[in-house]
């Protein structure tokens, strides 16, 4: 088995499904994906319940998307994960969307079942349950800043605040008008006082250093939904100097070192965790949408190094 497949490999399937000894019904489909590490976490998972197929990474850029989707679902394949930047785009190729994942506005989870699709996001209620696990303390009772509300995962963690009725909501985006549309969609939420003073329940603020100062103040928990360090030369999403000792930093980026600012979060006595703990919450979500049973969590977790 290939470690990441393409469009080409898709349109020849044939010819790859029988160099596989297990037949490939499941994938997660991004550009780029080779990063991802859902295929070991999904594979244990199969082998756990006995399930004789595999999970694999498709490498599929915008313009293909289309084409791949009809060419997955007339391969038989049970279901999907879609992750950066596929997750907007992909509500417009399934047949129905789940009610939750239509008010988020974006799907990672794809179940092809009784010859239709269906898209859900099971990113929303993974990064409650990751929070939970990690800082041992309840979504609805903290003040969120996020950094990055533009994008699918972004728009995923926003929406769970929200249903969650989290204290307070902070959005912050490069491009502030996507923020300011996001927090008027999701405006609704946040209509009862619970915050004591006068200061918003949910703000849109822009990228800037200013700002933020006087919104960290006034924060619990920090989201970085941003892309800013996959690479291992990308800056920190916020200035060393604005981290302190009171906050929780979530990363939803979780590769193996920590990301810049993590690294930084732990100097200034922030708590901080990366996204290892969400990945492993919205697969198992995922599992069981595909199968119908409970996911084998403590597989997924031991298949995911550093242990969580």
């Amino acid at each position: 088995m290939k470690a990441v497949y393409d469009l080409e490999d898709l349109r020849g399937w044939k010819k790859i499904a029988c160099e596989t000894s297990l037949p490939i019904r499941l994938g997660v489909v991004g550009d780029p994906v080779a990063q991802s590490l859902s295929p070991v976490m999904q594979n244990a998972a199969l082998e756990k319940n006995d399930l004789a197929m595999r999970y694999a990474s498709f490498q599929i850029a915008p313009p293909e998307l289309e084409e791949a989707f009809d060419l997955f679902r007339q391969l038989n394949f049970i279901g999907l994960n879609l992750t950066t930047p596929h997750k907007i785009a992909g509500l417009s190729l399934v047949e129905e969307v789940e009610e939750q994942a239509q008010r988020i506005g974006a799907i990672n989870t794809i179940v092809f079942r009784d010859g239709k699709s269906t898209g859900w996001n099971t990113d929303a209620p993974g990064f409650e349950r990751a929070v939970r696990e990690v800082f041992s303390v309840d979504l609805r009772d903290l003040r969120v800043l996020l950094l990055g509300a533009g994008g699918g995962a972004g728009r995923a963690v926003a929406c769970q605040c929200a249903f969650e009725h989290c204290e307070r909501l902070v959005l912050v985006n490069r491009t502030v008008s996507k923020a300011q549309a996001l927090a008027h969609e999701l405006n609704r939420y946040f209509s009862g006082p619970r915050v004591l003073g006068p200061e918003a329940r949910l703000e849109a603020v822009p990228f800037e250093e200013a700002a933020l100062r006087i919104q960290l103040a006034r924060t619990d928990l920090v989201v970085n939904a941003t892309t800013l360090g996959r690479k291992h030369f990308d800056p920190s999403p916020l200035p060393h100097s604005l981290l302190a000792p009171h906050l929780m930093i979530y990363d939803l980026i979780y590769q193996a070192a920590p990301t810049r600012l993590l690294a930084a979060a732990e100097e200034s006595g922030a708590r901080g965790a990366n996204g290892l703990t969400m990945l492993l919450h919205q697969g198992a979500l995922a599992f069981e949408l595909w199968f119908d049973r409970p996911a084998p969590l403590g597989a997924m977790r031991d298949a995911l190094r550093p242990p969580l």
